[in-house]
């Protein structure tokens, strides 16, 4: 894969204050064989002002009513053209030379179906640790800034699953980990993607819904159902300890 094109999809809806700073940073990106394909909800606060501005520079446009974050990213994948596809959500942003380290990976390493970057988010993460997925969602990155395909192997796991509201990101990883088998890579520690907001979507769901979701995507995809329990109970009762010890202060 030489010079490889890589389709970035922005989901976006009502966010006028960040919108811009997303588009930004790919206009200031080094590597300039992208496309940045948004797809908006019918925003209305001057989100769609602010896209127009950069219109010129904007591959493909849609702004439609959807069912969901995760049904937006499949018009996008939908729209690609590209050799590889990744996420970047109407909060997050790239730093300038993202793209050139991802294009790096998929050029050096032609086994690979997907990267996870490193990513500021709180604090700096960064490795991908493949064998956590089963109980935990923490074995990666990020998804939105820090997460690449190949078109290729996304077609071959098909769309993220409308069915789930919060985490489909995580069933997608799943089947393309576990059942799929793909293989993936990470950046290194100090190969930095970009930022990634975590006061956006994400931060907007009560615990125990995502907790239900990881748990329902386990079970779902044929992970034994005691243990998936047992993980699910564990979780909720640490977070409640958690909580407890917080209220305590």
């Amino acid at each position: 894969m030489k010079n490889p094109k890589i389709s970035i999809i922005t989901v976006v809806k009502n966010n006028k204050s960040f919108i811009e700073k997303n588009i930004l940073s790919l206009l200031s990106q080094k590597y300039k064989n992208y496309e940045h394909i948004i797809i908006d909800g019918e925003s209305t606060d001057g989100t769609l002002e602010i896209i127009d501005k950069y219109k010129k520079s904007i591959s493909s446009f849609i702004s439609e009513k959807d069912m969901g974050i995760y049904h937006a990213m499949n018009k996008g994948i939908d729209l690609a053209s590209g050799d590889i596809i990744g996420i970047l959500n109407s909060d997050d942003y790239f730093y300038d030379d993202a793209l050139e380290i991802v294009k790096s990976y998929f050029e050096r390493k032609s086994e690979i179906d997907f990267l996870f970057g490193s990513v500021h988010k709180f604090s700096l993460r960064h490795g991908f640790f493949p064998k956590k997925i089963y109980w935990t969602f923490n074995f990666y990155t990020t998804h939105s800034v820090g997460f690449f395909i190949k078109k290729t192997s996304q077609k071959k796991l098909g769309y993220y699953n409308t069915k789930y509201k919060y985490s489909s990101d995580y069933d997608l990883f799943y089947r393309m980990i576990v059942k799929n088998k793909m293989v993936g890579t990470a950046t290194k520690k100090n190969e930095v993607l970009g930022f990634f907001n975590p006061y956006g979507f994400s931060s907007t769901i009560r615990y125990i819904d995502y907790l239900k979701e990881n748990t329902q995507i386990r079970l779902d995809n044929g992970q034994n159902k005691i243990i998936v329990w047992v993980i699910h109970f564990l979780r909720l009762s640490k977070r409640i300890f958690r909580v407890i010890k917080e209220l305590k202060k």
